[in-house]
């Protein structure tokens, strides 16, 4: 019984990354380059160009609704602003990052992980949320008894898949091993193919089927996908907590103090925890 409902999501996992990809094709038009610019420029042609994933997270179609965590902020910012809101899809944050420079888009909205080296080339909104990643595994019931691992230790010799999609920020490092290890752990399973089917949970799925023994997950995506995959544990962090933010150009301070603005009249007025609240609680 168990078996057939893994088939079952498994197959309706395969059928959304389906129906993604075409999504993605007809929604993936790839904006003219345009020059340089800030907040005046954008003001004045009325258009503030987003550029996010397709997913929960960002912007996703369901039946004929469009939703999204990162698609409903900047809804609520165009009409604070008033400036017409353009999405464009990409599901790679190194490509995103590309079109950025590049003047292809504004401001890359989803939920980035900071690091230093990223602020030396890019500005960063206050956080828009609190994150982590988080090992994911059998639980003893789903794994012949077999206890969850607790300790970052009993990771040396594991095969780790962690998609190239997500950046695990600095690591828990066991005392004695070097900074940002987990030991001797494998970790070279980061498949260029994943990147989508893992936005969609799918690593989850490969644990529950007994398919992969260990993934590294987003802790936002596996809780709301853990919902459907009890036999799946997700309870030892892998990660400390991270800062995720917006990123825009360093040339455009003033697209961000507006930003920053925007962002926190939705925080104050309430509306942003009742987006949050529908994605990630």
């Amino acid at each position: 019984m168990r078996s057939k409902k893994l088939l079952i999501l498994y197959a309706f996992l395969l059928i959304v990354a389906v129906v993604t990809m075409v999504q993605l094709w007809r929604l993936n038009q790839r904006p003219q380059e345009i020059g340089p610019r800030d907040y005046p420029e954008i003001k004045e042609e009325g258009i503030l160009r987003m550029i996010t994933e397709y997913n929960q997270s960002g912007y996703f179609v369901s039946g004929d609704t469009v939703q999204g965590f990162q698609y409903e902020l900047s809804q609520a910012i165009a009409k604070l602003s008033g400036l017409e809101v353009q999405t464009h899809l990409e599901m790679s944050l190194a490509k995103s990052f590309e079109e950025l420079s590049d003047n292809k888009c504004d401001v890359i909205a989803r939920n980035i992980p900071i690091t230093s080296e990223m602020r030396e080339n890019y500005l960063f909104t206050e956080p828009i949320v609190l994150n982590k990643q988080v090992l994911v595994q059998r639980t003893a019931e789903a794994n012949n008894g077999q206890a969850p691992i607790r300790n970052q230790l009993d990771l040396a010799q594991k095969t780790l898949y962690i998609p190239k999609v997500y950046y695990a920020g600095p690591a828990k490092t066991p005392k004695g091993m070097a900074s940002g290890s987990f030991g001797p752990t494998t970790a070279g399973r980061m498949d260029p193919y994943v990147d989508l089917f893992q936005s969609l949970g799918g690593s989850m799925i490969m644990v529950a089927k007994g398919d992969i023994d260990y993934a590294v997950c987003d802790q936002q995506i596996a809780r709301m996908t853990q919902k459907k995959l009890p036999e799946v544990d997700i309870l030892t962090d892998v990660s400390f907590t991270q800062l995720q933010s917006w990123a825009v150009r360093k040339d455009s301070p003033v697209l961000l103090d507006s930003l920053n603005s925007w962002l926190q009249q939705i925080k104050d007025s309430g509306l942003y925890d009742q987006i949050y609240k529908r994605y990630y609680k």
